[in-house]
């Protein structure tokens, strides 16, 4: 069982071998934008830029993402916990989360990129989907297997008597440092009290006592290595259901590969 104090902690689990990494996203989306300037530039717009500026809006996502904790195990980053509790640094721009971005989409250029009516099939945003998924077999189960088996899995685990003594401990440690008890680090976090909502962009009120809560939180896991029994667990289970489930399990792998393979090739790689 490992000793879990922060995320760099936490070991790789079974499943995530058979899930794609930040890595291949990036890369999945480095090769849809070089296939869709390529498109534009064939319709005419030379200068359409690989990284087109999205809407503001469109990067407050990216940020709550960043500030999303460890699932299930909740926050385990003590400093920012006394700090920011359940939120974040309000001061920080929302460009910190993405990519340096080109110019914004011209008016003129709106139909061939997103298609007649707003129909992404029949424009270049959609360009080239087909070439990236080639020879994969079954698109569905490559993408929502493996999430299915880990929520099916984690509704079970949770319930399973190690964790729920550990989560029981936690929650008498909280007790103890006086803040209101939870059943889970999901519950502490998304507490209707921190006044997380549309006009905070996601964030918090960051108050004394949400800043308390969440302090007590992170350090009750520390002391009592909840997410480490949590982890263990989840690594149990999960070998179980791979060693069940292989032809399924490896069937994902191989069209994960094949779409690997086809970003490679877009990507001009060898």
């Amino acid at each position: 069982m490992p000793s879990v104090r922060t995320d760099k902690d936490l070991p790789e689990l079974p499943l995530d071998r058979y899930e794609f990494s930040t890595r291949d996203s990036e890369r999945h989306t480095e090769a849809q934008a070089r296939m869709t300037r390529s498109c534009m530039r064939k319709l005419g717009f030379e200068d359409f830029p690989l990284h087109p500026a999205q809407p503001k809006m469109a990067n407050s996502y990216a940020m709550v993402a960043v500030q999303m904790p460890s699932y299930p195990y909740g926050t385990l980053d003590l400093e920012s916990a006394r700090r920011w509790g359940y939120g974040w640094d309000p001061a920080r721009s929302r460009s910190d989360a993405g990519r340096a971005e080109g110019r914004a989409v011209r008016e003129d250029e709106q139909q061939a990129l997103y298609g007649r009516g707003g129909k992404r099939a029949s424009g270049c945003a959609n360009s080239g989907a087909g070439r990236l998924t080639e020879g994969v077999r079954d698109r569905t189960r490559m993408y929502t297997y493996v999430p299915k088996r880990i929520q099916s899995l984690d509704k079970a685990i949770v319930k399973d008597e190690r964790v729920r003594e550990a989560l029981d401990t936690w929650a008498d440690c909280l007790e103890s440092r006086g803040v209101k008890r939870y059943r889970t680090p999901d519950d502490a976090f998304g507490d209707k009290a921190w006044s997380r909502g549309n006009d905070h962009g996601g964030n918090t009120d960051r108050t004394a006592k949400e800043r308390a809560t969440a302090t007590a939180d992170v350090e009750c896991k520390r002391e009592h290595n909840t997410a480490g029994v949590w982890w263990a667990v989840r690594e149990e289970k999960q070998r179980a259901d791979v060693a069940r489930h292989k032809d399924a399990y490896e069937a994902v792998r191989a069209d994960q590969n094949r779409l690997r393979a086809n970003v490679k090739r877009v990507l001009g790689e060898r």
